[in-house]
C-alpha cells in the first residue's frame, strides 16, 4: 500500500472516530470549521517558518541583523554582494533544468485550482513554488513571499480536504481558508486574510463561508504571534484629520495607482518577450536578471526583496522628492526584471507612489495639504489593488495596520477607483493576466471548471442533413420539401462547410430556380469546433446573430461533423448552472 493510500485510510478512520465520538460533527458545517482551524494553524506555522528561513538567508548572505530587513539597509556592505542575486539566478536556473527533464507541467496556483479544478492542488506543485519563491526572495530578487505563503497554505488545505473526501465546493472553501490563513499570518491581520480568501481564492463572499474562513484567519494570526512573527511595518500614529476637499486628490492618486499597476504588468510581459526574442534559454534568464537586479542593488538596497523594510524607512525619514521618486522607479524596474527573467514571487510590494504624489502636490498645490504618510498608504494600497485585484483586502490591511477608520475610508475610495480603472481598461489583475498570457480565459476564482466538460462536441447533433452547395434552388426545393427539415448544411465536394440553408427561407426565395444554393447560404464565416466550451460557443452565437451553427472538425479543413442550436446550448448551460448552484448551497 502506498503512502497516499495510507493517508486516505487514516483520514477516513479519523473522520469516523470523530463522528462517533462527537455527534455534533455529523453536521457538515462544523466539520468544515474544525478543519479550517487546523488549516489556519498549519498556515500560520508554515508562513512563520518561511519568513524565518528567508530572514536567515539574508543574515548569512547580506549580514542583515536579526529583526532587520534587507530593503531597509542604507547600502550593501560590499560590492561583491551585488552578485548574490545572480547566484540565486543560477540556482533557480538549475531547478528549471531539473523540472524540464522531469517534464513537470506548469504548477497550478490557488486561483486556477479553484476556478478550473474544484480546488484540487498538487503537493508537488506546492513544494516547487514554495522552494523557488524562498530561493528568489532569499537571494535578494525584488519579489515578495506572498505567492509562496498562499501556495503552501492552500496546497496543504486542498490535500487535507481531499483526504477527508469533502465535496467539490467544500474543497474550494478550504483552499480559500489556507490562503486566508497565510495572508493573516504574514501581515498579522485576520480581516485582511479573510477577505483575501473571499475576493481572490473563493471568488465570492457568502454568510456560509464566513465561519470557516474567519476561523482559519484568526487561528493563523494567533499561531504566528505565538512564534513571534514580525508584523507588517505600517504602524502610523498622529495622522491629521482629513477634509472633504482632500478626497479628490486621493481619488486621483487611486487612478494613478491603477495606471501604474497596468504599466507594471505590461513591463513584465515586455521583459519576458525581450528574453524570448534574444533566444535566451529559460534556465539562463534568472542569472541575467539577477545581474541586473544586483546592479540596481548597488545603487540602493531598497530595491531588493519585498521592499517592506524600505517602506518602514521611508516612513521614519523625510526624504526629498527626487530621492523618493528615484527609489520608486528603481523598485519598479527591479521587480519587473525579477519576474520577467523568471524569478518566482509576488508583485505586491511596498510602493512609494504615494510619497511621490505627495511631493508633487506639495510643489504644485501646497494649499491642498496632502499628508505624506496618508498619501504613502493610499498610494501603496491603490497600486496593490491594481496588481492583486482585491480592493476590500487592501482596505482592511490599511485598517488593521493603522487602526485609523478615517484613513480607511480614503483608502477604500482610492482602491475602488484603481479597481475600476484596471477592470474597464485592462480587465485583469496580475494573477489572471498571467493566465491570459498562457492561453487561459479565467478572470477570477469563480468555479468554471464544470464548463470545461460542457463542450460543443458533447452537445451537438450528429444526424445533420447536408446537400451539395452547387445544387440549384429548384432542385433543392424538390429534394427538401417544406416541413421536412428546418435547416440543411451546404457542403462542397470534399464535405467542407459552405453555409447554413434555412429551408423556409429558400422555399420563399424569389430568386431564379437555377440559382446555386451556396449563394443563399447563411453564416458562411461562423462555425463551431468540438473543443469549444459553452461560454465560447455562446459568444460565437451572439457575434453571428445565429440560432444554429455548424460544427466542423477544425477551422482549417472545416469538415462538417454536426449541428448545434443556440436554444439547446442555453438549455444545457442553464441545467449545469442550476446544478452548480445546488452544489454550492449544499442542496441535493
Amino acid at each position: 500500500m502506498t503512502a497516499t493510500n495510507h493517508s486516505q485510510v487514516y483520514a477516513r478512520r479519523l473522520r469516523a472516530v470523530l463522528t462517533r465520538s462527537i455527534p455534533l460533527l455529523e453536521a457538515r458545517g462544523i466539520v468544515i470549521v474544525v478543519l479550517a482551524g487546523v488549516v489556519g494553524v498549519m498556515s500560520g506555522a508554515l508562513v512563520t517558518g518561511m519568513s524565518e528561513l528567508v530572514q536567515g538567508m539574508h543574515w548569512m548572505l547580506y549580514g542583515v541583523q536579526p529583526g532587520g530587513r534587507l530593503s531597509a539597509m542604507f547600502s550593501l556592505a560590499s560590492p561583491m554582494q551585488a552578485l548574490i542575486p545572480a547566484i540565486g539566478g543560477i540556482l533557480l536556473g538549475l531547478t528549471v533544468i531539473w523540472l524540464r527533464r522531469r517534464k513537470f507541467r506548469t504548477p497550478v496556483d490557488p486561483i486556477e485550482a479553484n476556478a478550473l479544478y474544484g480546488g484540487r492542488m498538487s503537493l508537488t506543485d506546492t513544494f516547487i513554488i514554495v522552494g523557488q519563491t524562498v530561493l528568489s526572495s532569499g537571494f535578494g530578487a525584488s519579489v515578495g513571499l506572498e505567492a509562496g505563503y498562499t501556495q503552501v497554505g492552500s496546497g496543504l488545505a486542498s490535500r487535507l480536504a481531499r483526504a477527508f473526501r469533502l465535496r467539490r465546493n467544500d474543497v474550494r472553501i478550504l483552499v480559500g481558508c489556507g490562503a486566508a490563513g497565510a495572508i493573516a499570518a504574514a501581515f498579522d491581520a485576520p480581516l485582511t486574510g479573510a477577505f483575501y480568501g473571499f475576493e481572490l481564492i473563493i471568488g465570492i463572499y457568502s454568510v456560509a463561508n464566513v465561519a470557516p474562513v474567519m476561523t482559519a484567519a484568526i487561528c493563523a494570526s494567533l499561531t504566528a504571534e505565538v512564534f513571534g512573527v514580525v508584523p507588517f511595518p505600517l504602524e502610523l500614529s498622529g495622522l491629521p484629520a482629513l477634509t472633504a476637499s482632500q478626497y479628490i486628490p486621493f481619488l486621483l492618486l487611486g487612478l494613478l495607482g491603477g495606471a501604474a499597476s497596468i504599466a507594471i504588468m505590461h513591463l513584465v510581459s515586455l521583459i519576458e518577450h525581450g528574453f524570448a526574442r534574444l533566444s535566451v534559454d529559460a534556465s539562463l534568464r534568472p542569472f541575467i536578471g539577477g545581474i541586473l537586479v544586483g546592479l540596481l542593488g548597488l545603487v540602493t538596497p531598497q530595491v531588493l526583496s519585498s521592499g517592506h523594510g524600505a517602506l518602514h524607512r521611508e516612513f521614519a525619514m523625510n526624504y526629498g522628492l527626487g530621492v523618493v521618486a528615484s527609489v520608486f522607479v528603481l523598485k519598479l524596474a527591479a521587480s519587473a526584471i525579477s519576474l520577467g527573467s523568471g524569478f518566482r514571487g509576488g508583485l505586491f510590494f511596498a510602493s512609494l507612489l504615494g510619497k511621490v504624489f505627495a511631493g508633487v502636490m506639495a510643489t504644485v498645490s501646497p494649499a491642498t495639504g496632502i499628508d505624506p504618510a496618508v498619501a504613502a498608504v493610499v498610494g501603496m494600497t491603490s497600486l496593490a489593488v491594481g496588481v492583486v485585484g482585491a480592493p476590500l483586502t487592501m482596505t482592511f490591511l490599511a485598517l488593521e495596520s493603522t487602526r485609523d477608520l478615517t484613513l480607511t475610508a480614503v483608502v477604500l475610495a482610492a482602491s475602488i477607483m484603481a479597481a475600476m480603472l484596471v477592470r474597464e481598461t485592462f480587465g485583469y489583475s496580475f494573477s489572471t493576466w498571467r493566465f491570459h498570457l498562457r492561453g487561459e480565459t479565467i478572470r477570477s476564482a469563480h468555479d468554471v471548471g464544470w464548463m470545461r466538460s460542457l463542450t460543443v462536441g458533447s452537445m451537438m447533433r450528429k444526424d445533420v442533413r447536408t446537400i451539395d452547395a452547387a445544387t440549384t434552388l429548384g432542385a433543392f426545393r424538390k429534394a427538401v420539401p417544406l416541413g421536412s427539415a428546418q435547416r440543411v448544411i451546404a457542403v462542397d465536394e470534399g464535405q467542407h462547410y459552405v453555409g447554413v440553408l434555412i429551408v423556409a427561407e429558400l422555399h420563399s426565395e424569389l430568386a431564379d430556380g437555377e440559382t446555386p444554393v451556396w449563394s443563399l447560404a447563411r453564416f458562411k464565416d461562423a462555425v463551431l469546433v468540438p473543443s469549444m466550451n459553452v461560454q465560447t460557443a455562446a459568444e460565437t452565437f451572439q457575434r453571428a446573430g445565429a440560432e444554429e451553427l455548424a460544427v466542423v472538425e477544425d477551422f482549417a479543413d472545416r469538415v462538417v461533423l454536426g449541428l448545434l442550436t443556440e436554444s439547446h446550448l442555453m438549455r444545457r448551460y442553464a441545467e449545469e448552472l442550476d446544478k452548480a448552484r445546488r452544489d454550492l448551497s449544499g442542496e441535493g
